[in-house]
């Protein structure tokens, strides 16, 4: 098996998909619970800002502008602090979540 089939089965998911975002770092602040994606965060949640979040069940993306635009974040199942300390410090904040429904 390659590693492309690999990294393919491990992003597939079947089951319910679930995460928690909070408006603070290390789970602070307001506190909502997605099953769905949500396009644009400050419309939504009235949230100025996603810093930490948990997820659950399945895979997400991230995205630094509304309707799932510019640049993103890979996140699978854990516990995500601080979302700066991803590697991903030059986003400032983070405005749309997608489900990653399917694998490529």
């Amino acid at each position: 098996m390659s590693v492309f089939q690999l990294a393919e089965e491990e992003v597939r998911h079947r089951g319910p998909f679930r995460m928690r975002i909070y408006e603070r770092e290390n789970f602070g602040g307001q506190m909502h619970e997605l099953m769905d994606d949500c396009d644009n965060m400050m419309d939504r949640f009235h949230m100025s800002d996603c810093q930490s979040c948990n997820v659950m069940d399945g895979h997400w993306l991230m995205f630094e502008q509304p309707s799932y635009r510019g640049r993103m974040l890979y996140l699978r199942p854990g516990e995500y602090r601080n979302l700066r300390e991803t590697g991903m410090s030059n986003i400032t904040r983070f405005n749309s979540i997608r489900r990653i429904m399917d694998s490529c």
